[in-house]
């Protein structure tokens, strides 16, 4: 299936720190993994994890969010308290299977490619996908046992740019599959920042690095790429400049766009 790739002027999208973006796509306003408390420590098994900075903006200065894009709710860096509270205001959350049975009303649990179509303002639709991912080194029966299950998701529209949120994915592998579905891409907006954890996988990377986020955009065929997910925790390995530097290294810091905070 080929991705609908236009000339559509690139759609705004504003980050808020972390794996947080809002972008305005057909006419309906979506947000990915909310997370909006203060800087704390979060107690999860097996120790701790440490949010850094705050959020460049609180929910109440947001405006409508008619859908969330929720890669997983199982970790306070993708799903925190003031996040859970966001999605009661919220009509749809898109997430995982069992995401979608925890969190209950509102939210809509998708398996691999399983598609959801939503009315835009006015007419036509948008065909939200549920794209593969892994959280961690290996094979999802390997590590879904340990970091749960995430998704990424792919939006199509008549008319429309293609947009990929890739969610906490670590394999390139499925962004391959990804691609050969949907590529190129318009926008992809990809979790990165290296994080290790010396407990899990003898400190193998969980999400993308920064070198791997670049040749996700090449496999893609990314005109423009967001990196979310890599500042504001203390687990993330590497940050802005190590993005640049692997961009530039692979010739694509034209498509690197980190938009503006807030």
């Amino acid at each position: 299936m080929a991705g609908t790739s236009t000339t559509t002027p690139q759609i705004p999208i504003r980050v808020f720190g972390g794996p947080t973006a809002l972008f305005e796509y057909g006419g309906l306003r979506f947000l990915t993994d909310p997370t909006f408390d203060a800087p704390r420590e979060y107690h999860v098994p097996g120790g701790q994890l440490t949010k850094t900075a705050p959020p460049a903006a609180a929910p109440a200065e947001l405006g409508r969010i008619d859908v969330v894009l929720l890669s997983h709710d199982e970790h306070p860096d993708n799903l925190d308290d003031s996040g859970r509270a966001l999605l009661a205001d919220v009509p749809l959350t898109l997430t995982t299977p069992g995401g979608g049975q925890r969190l209950g009303a509102g939210a809509r649990g998708l398996a691999d490619w399983e598609s959801v179509e939503l009315d835009r303002p006015g007419s036509g639709t948008i065909t939200v996908t549920a794209a593969p991912a892994v959280h961690g080194p290996g094979t999802r029966e390997d590590v879904e046992p340990i970091t749960g299950e995430v998704v990424g998701f792919v939006l199509t529209g008549e008319g429309l740019p293609t947009v990929y949120v890739s969610g906490d994915n670590a394999s390139l592998d499925l962004v391959g599959e990804t691609a050969e579905r949907f590529g190129p891409v318009d926008t992809a907006i990809l979790f990165a920042g290296a994080p290790r954890f010396s407990v899990l996988f003898d400190g193998a990377l969980i999400v993308l690095d920064s070198a791997q986020a670049a040749e996700a955009a090449r496999i893609l065929g990314a005109r423009r790429v967001v990196p979310v997910h890599y500042d504001s925790w203390a687990h993330f390995t590497e940050g802005r400049p190590e993005l640049v530097a692997a961009f530039t290294d692979a010739g694509l810091l034209d498509r690197l766009d980190f938009c503006d905070q807030g």
